[in-house]
């Protein structure tokens, strides 16, 4: 370890010369100079604080055996050591992302007494690393982890910046700071945007009343319709970044929320746009009000539902194009003039043999229901009689049966009231086995990129999954509608970190962060002063920080000679 100096020459010709203490050690054949510690600009030094030091070490040296036999209260003893590899990864990537400069920008001139900004950092980094409540994550960034630039915190200070984060993004002006920032960084690609919702619950025995009621009964997508909820919007980029999020109240109906996502993109001037949504947005109105301003759209088609379209593009004969092992496509136009719809319709053969599968095994437990019903229904004639009304009365098995939500659609009525298997609905639907299918508006994307354009609204759903076990969207612990709203625009930030983490490192955030996890930040105090410094960084862990373009954590992060 040494002391070195570096100089700077400016521009008028002067020369400013920096102290640093470092030290060298050896990386492969070579012997790389790594800097300990930043001691600023020569002419500007701590002189008496430099002399503390030297005095104390010397101090050190000349009586070692004098504080060896003093015992282990004159050594330098462990205070605390807290965890810091994940956080210093998020926190990296959220300057560069230019979350922070934009939360400075919305917040405005405003004075306050803590430090919002990274306040709310604290709240997404715990979102990603260690998700609990705000009461939790209070004490979470207070003592478990070090966050730069923030010593403690509270749950005060918590629900104060949820609030100032829901005012500030009222208009989405977070949102779409943090979005063009980072789509100048990634240079991401935005001429496809995935769209889709997702809905989220609430433990609570009854939902709201009243105007403006936020968490209501409505489609759940989680199977609980037994619970209020709310609905959560997400676009995504092709790469799966997410851009923007949006939170309406619990009875939304999807085919209403898609000409606000319009409109709110279309003010942030992205170009040309091609949306991608799933068939429960694709309705006339949706699909035509997306193509206001020069806008397209890909949509999936209900292919069962035995429209007069779909019916034609079914009946079109044509060859498939392999696009992948397991895709081949086929374009089929409907229509003539401005009447016309370009469909394109998919195959997947691995699907089509699940299909098949599926369908068989369903068959075989319908069969084999109905033979047993038969038998029940002859015992009971036998014991009642041929002549006893009892006789022809159905079972509840055969009603039960009938209802079911899987086995039911493959039964028809005869005329005599009994169950049969409907082998006409059996061979039409053995006809879609593996099939979707798209329409689109863009005259100019080839079938395949429509196909594959729109197999990347997986991203979305993968988004929204990583949402609810990742991030742990729920429970959600607030009654507010604005700091509900706070809640899901911090999950979306913590989303946005970690997707950027696995794309720039190529491996996935579970692994990121096992493997960051294990560096932490020691605070070592004794009568020589206190001292921060970091466990050794391993091998693996360089790997992640340099393949996310984030400098490593400093050896040692400070030094206090007493």
């Amino acid at each position: 370890m040494y002391l070195r100096t570096i100089q700077r020459r400016n521009k008028d010709g002067s020369t400013v010369r920096y102290l640093q203490l470092a030290h060298n050690h050896r990386k492969g054949k070579n012997t790389q100079a790594e800097v300990l510690l930043q001691l600023g600009r020569e002419d500007r030094l701590d002189l008496a604080g430099l002399r503390r030091l030297v005095g104390s070490i010397s101090r050190y040296l000349d009586g070692a055996g004098a504080l060896a036999s003093a015992g282990p209260e004159a050594a330098l003893a462990v205070q605390s050591s807290r965890q810091l590899g994940s956080v210093w990864l998020l926190e990296g990537l959220w300057r560069r992302l230019g979350v922070a400069d934009a939360l400075r920008g919305v917040l405005g001139g405003r004075r306050f007494t803590t430090a919002v900004e990274r306040v709310l950092f604290a709240l997404v980094a715990n979102r990603a690393v260690d998700p609990m409540s705000k009461l939790s994550a209070a004490e979470w960034a207070s003592s478990d982890v070090a966050i730069p630039g923030l010593v403690e915190m509270d749950d005060d200070q918590a629900y104060r910046a949820m609030d100032l984060l829901a005012d500030a993004d009222a208009e989405a002006r977070v949102q779409e700071g943090v979005f063009f920032a980072a789509a100048n960084l990634l240079n991401l690609e935005v001429d496809l945007l995935l769209f889709d919702t997702t809905s989220t619950f609430f433990q609570r025995d009854t939902e709201e009343s009243g105007p403006g009621a936020f968490r209501v009964y409505g489609h759940s997508k989680d199977h609980r319709p037994d619970l209020p909820q709310v609905v959560i919007g997400l676009a995504v980029t092709r790469e799966g970044i997410p851009v923007r999020c949006w939170c309406w109240p619990g009875n939304t109906n999807d085919q209403t929320v898609l000409k606000q996502v319009k409109d709110d993109l279309r003010g942030w001037r992205l170009g040309r746009v091609i949306t991608v949504v799933d068939r429960g947005f694709s309705s006339d109105d949706n699909l035509a009000y997306l193509t206001r301003a020069g806008g397209h759209w890909i949509a999936g088609e209900r292919l069962r539902d035995g429209t007069a379209e779909v019916a034609q593009v079914l009946s079109r004969q044509g060859r498939y194009q392999s696009v992948r092992d397991n895709l081949r496509v086929k374009e089929v136009r409907v229509g003539q003039g401005d009447a016309a719809r370009r469909f394109v319709l998919c195959h997947n053969p691995e699907r089509a043999e699940r299909d098949r599968h599926q369908r068989q095994q369903q068959l075989a437990v319908v069969a084999a229901e109905l033979e047993r019903i038969a038998a029940l229904r002859a015992k009971h004639a036998k014991a009642a009689g041929k002549h006893r009304r009892g006789a022809d009365d159905h079972l509840k098995a055969e009603c039960a049966l009938r209802d079911h939500p899987a086995l039911g659609r493959w039964l028809r009525q005869t005329p005599g009231g009994r169950l049969a298997i409907d082998r006409a609905k059996v061979r039409a639907q053995s006809r879609l086995d593996g099939k979707f299918l798209l329409s689109t508006s863009d005259p100019d994307l080839s079938a395949e990129d429509v196909a594959l354009g729109y197999k990347n609204l997986l991203e979305a759903e993968r988004a929204f999954r990583d949402l609810k076990t990742t991030l742990e969207l729920r429970p959600v612990f607030h009654r507010l509608e604005h700091r509900i709203r706070a809640h899901v625009l911090l999950c979306w930030l913590a989303l946005l970190l970690v997707r950027v983490a696995e794309r720039q490192t190529g491996q996935t955030w579970r692994r990121i962060n096992l493997e960051l996890g294990r560096l932490h930040l020691v605070t070592l105090a004794g009568p020589a002063g206190r001292m921060e410094q970091t466990t050794a960084l391993t091998p693996a862990q360089r790997e992640l920080y340099v393949a996310a373009g984030i400098t490593p954590p400093p050896r040692v992060a400070s030094l206090q000679p007493a």
